[in-house]
């Protein structure tokens, strides 16, 4: 068995990740097929926890909540994040793999309150925690959750998936001529603007110094290469 790289990492899967070709909803077959990603990630050794965007549920649908405050549809992204974690639980415990959903907002009755200790008491176990309902505060993304909960873990990377295969200078669904960085600095991603994360996740991870790998969750085996220490997608350390 290879030698990981990275001993404890948390992973960053958008709602979109899970959702039909509509771009809304949970495709239960893709759900799946990250669940395998996953479990190969924890057989690796890898101490892994996971936090799951809301994209499918709510920004699909963002013309129709123009008469909602933010803070009210942020907490709605909150729950909806919850759904998707559930998902991927119930398909990574079909697998045989042992999980934990920990939520920042309690909801008792299907998940554990996020508590920092316990969490890293899982992840020394060998469960993989799935993090819900991002940091519990409207007006943060779940990148910054990621970011987040990178921190307090300990973990030693950021692996952000993405449907690109890294960072671009600029939008590569729009320009053709984009380029892709595969090394770059956190001041230089936050002095460019790039899009890839939202400027509080990037200055949290620059000031922990986790460093934040972004890759194509689309093609198979991603998750294992980065964690062995292949040389894919883009790293802003």
């Amino acid at each position: 068995m290879p030698e990981p790289r990275y001993r404890r990492v948390v992973l960053k899967l958008s709602g979109e990740a899970f959702a039909r070709e509509s771009g809304f909803g949970i495709d239960p077959d893709v759900v799946h097929r990250i669940a395998g990603e996953v479990e190969e990630a924890r057989d690796l050794g890898v101490e892994l926890g996971i936090v799951v965007g809301a994209g499918n549920y709510l920004r699909a649908r963002s013309n129709s909540l123009h008469d909602i405050d933010r803070t009210t549809t942020d907490y709605m992204g909150m729950l909806a994040s919850v759904l998707n974690c559930l998902a991927l639980q119930a398909s990574l415990e079909a697998l045989g793999v042992d999980t934990r959903v920990q939520s920042a907002i309690e909801i008792r009755e299907v998940a554990e309150p996020y508590i920092r200790r316990r969490a890293i008491r899982h992840l020394e176990k060998g469960r993989v925690v799935i993090f819900a309902a991002g940091t519990g505060n409207p007006y943060f993304t779940t990148d910054t959750a990621a970011a987040l909960r990178a921190a307090e873990i300990g973990a030693e990377a950021l692996l952000k998936a993405t449907t690109v295969d890294g960072v671009y200078d600029s939008d590569p669904k729009e320009n053709a001529s984009a380029k892709k960085l595969d090394k770059l600095t956190y001041l230089e991603a936050l002095s460019a603007g790039l899009k890839v994360m939202d400027a509080t996740a990037i200055s949290l991870s620059m000031d922990t110094k986790i460093p934040v790998i972004v890759f194509d969750l689309r093609t198979e085996g991603n998750v294992k290469r980065v964690l062995l220490g292949e040389e894919i997608g883009s790293t802003i350390s």
